[in-house]
């Protein structure tokens, strides 16, 4: 199943566009950029492609939000005469954003932190009389410093 414009009416709550008419089309367009954003992270990242509904879904929110708010206009003022009316609009991006716990809804989450460091390594290098052996959350025997015990009878 793939996102149209009239499940995107549906989506908003309001009637679909007429067939072969500009806003179709956009939205065509801006189905398109969300589907090409989703692409380009998967393949970025070298993960499958992830289920169907959940894109769909994802594709679905993302559109519907940016015909929401398609532009960083904030404010709109129309004046006649002596009277001015003017209206507040929240603002978006301007272009098809996709959101961060759409990004994990997905399973396409980058990955963070700059680096990852393991002193210890694959096995545990710990004395047994070290306080980790009885359950504590701190090393007593200096494995967490240096790699190796170098505290209670380690070798200096």
């Amino acid at each position: 199943m793939s996102v149209t414009p009239a499940m995107l009416a549906v989506a908003l709550g309001r009637a679909a566009p007429e067939p072969g008419s500009v806003t179709e089309q956009q939205w065509d367009l801006w189905i398109s950029d969300a589907e090409m954003l989703i692409e380009e992270r998967r393949a970025r990242l070298g993960v499958e492609v992830p289920d169907e509904a959940k894109l769909d879904y994802v594709v679905r929110e993302a559109v519907a939000d940016h015909i929401k708010r398609p532009d960083d206009a904030t404010e709109v003022t129309v004046s006649v005469d002596d009277a001015s009316s003017s209206r507040r609009y929240q603002s978006g991006k301007g272009r098809v954003t996709i959101l961060d716990e759409w990004w994990a809804l997905l399973g396409l989450v980058e990955p963070s932190g700059a680096f990852s460091l393991d002193m210890v390594g694959g096995s545990s290098v710990h004395l047994p009389w070290c306080s980790l052996m009885f359950g504590a959350n701190y090393c007593s025997c200096g494995v967490d410093i240096a790699g190796v015990p170098i505290f209670e009878g380690g070798e200096p």
